[in-house]
């Protein structure tokens, strides 16, 4: 493990060296190597070349292998996945910058989908 920034205790700012992410993740380095090259996880780099492994990505690793061994999704099926799964989080973050500035409105879900968040103004209350 090697602790990068001045919060070595921050999660987001632990990185891994490769044997310690493949230990994490219950895969073999060079599996791990393999998924750099297709695209599935890209790991930061040391100036030197080397890979570096957020707990982020020991997580993606996992869901790599849970994909693959218990849904029996093949590695281009998880690729797509995973890239859909990106889109859906930036296209959140969109809707919420959106929407934060706006008064009056809440998120709600919605209809048949629990994807998708949608921006809908709050309805007032009329008197009779």
């Amino acid at each position: 493990m090697v602790a990068s920034g001045s919060a070595a205790g921050s999660e987001d700012r632990v990185t891994y060296v490769i044997s310690v992410a493949a230990e994490l993740s219950g895969m073999h380095a060079q599996t791990l190597r393999t998924y750099d090259r297709l695209g599935l996880v890209t790991p930061a780099r040391t100036s030197g070349g080397g890979r570096r492994y957020t707990t982020g990505d020991v997580e993606l690793l996992r869901e790599i292998q849970r994909l693959s061994q218990e849904e029996g999704v093949n590695l281009a099926g998880i690729k797509r996945i995973i890239e859909l799964s990106q889109q859906v989080d930036e296209l959140r973050a969109q809707i919420e910058s959106a929407t934060a500035g706006r008064r009056g409105g809440e998120l709600v879900p919605a209809p048949r989908t629990t994807a998708l968040v949608v921006w809908q103004p709050r309805r007032g209350r009329r008197s009779p």
